[in-house]
């Protein structure tokens, strides 16, 4: 059975810093691509980050590049999200997410598993 755990979500100022983390299990994770989503109250889910599994590629949205980094441990069968100069508007649930396919998109359709989510709030 597949599971995917977030973890380090929690309230923060803005300007702050978090680090997301997602441990697999039950799936050959280097095999994955790996993304993070999001859900802002109110709203659809959104993509975020997604990196190959080799980690060789990384793609973001716009909103997020340059202040959201990540990374991957194949070893540790976890993927990263560092959020820095985070906004209230990063405020969501954060997802993770696995598709055995191997190709590195954006759309939540391509994505096989899915976590449960950790909640991201960012105060003004």
């Amino acid at each position: 059975q597949v599971r995917l755990v977030e973890s380090g979500g929690g309230l923060v100022q803005a300007g702050d810093s978090l680090r997301l983390s997602c441990a697999a299990s039950g799936l050959t994770f280097s095999s994955y691509t790996m993304g993070w989503f999001r859900q802002p109250p109110g709203k659809y889910r959104e993509f975020v980050a997604g990196i190959s599994w080799r980690a060789g590629s990384t793609i973001y949205a716009d909103s997020v590049k340059g202040r959201f980094t990540i990374s991957r441990e194949n070893a540790k069968n976890t993927v990263f999200l560092q959020m820095n100069s985070l906004k209230p508007e990063d405020t969501a649930v954060y997802y993770c997410a696995a598709d055995r396919g191997g190709r590195l998109g954006s759309s939540g359709g391509e994505y096989d598993y899915w976590g449960q989510g950790t909640q991201v709030t960012v105060s003004s």
